[in-house]
């Protein structure tokens, strides 16, 4: 699946399915919460919600995927992220685009 933020591929004759979306929320456990609370009196990166977003990230893409595929799509254009706090140590994210199948193969 070949996935691009342009609205175009090179050489490529698009044919739109749809819209495609995937969608997460994601939390660490009140452990890491609170060790990362810590971690904010000194600065740094907070690399436990790092490693929780691009886990969110990663289900978010293929759960659109798994979307694309099932319209039969050989690639997603216009790919977007977005995020936003759920609250307090919970962030959703989602990612969507345009399926699209290849008219010139």
């Amino acid at each position: 699946m070949i996935l691009v933020t342009t609205d175009y591929i090179s050489g490529k004759e698009l044919q739109m399915l749809g819209l495609v979306k995937g969608s997460t929320i994601q939390s660490k456990h009140v452990g890491k919460d609170i060790m990362q609370s810590f971690k904010t009196l000194v600065g740094g990166e907070l690399k436990a919600y790092t490693e929780m977003m691009d886990e969110a990230r990663a289900l978010a893409t293929k759960r659109m995927i798994d979307e694309a595929e099932a319209l039969g799509a050989d690639a997603v254009v216009n790919v977007r992220y977005a995020s936003s706090a759920v609250m307090q140590g919970a962030a959703e994210v989602i990612t969507y685009g345009t399926a699209v199948k290849f008219t010139n193969e």
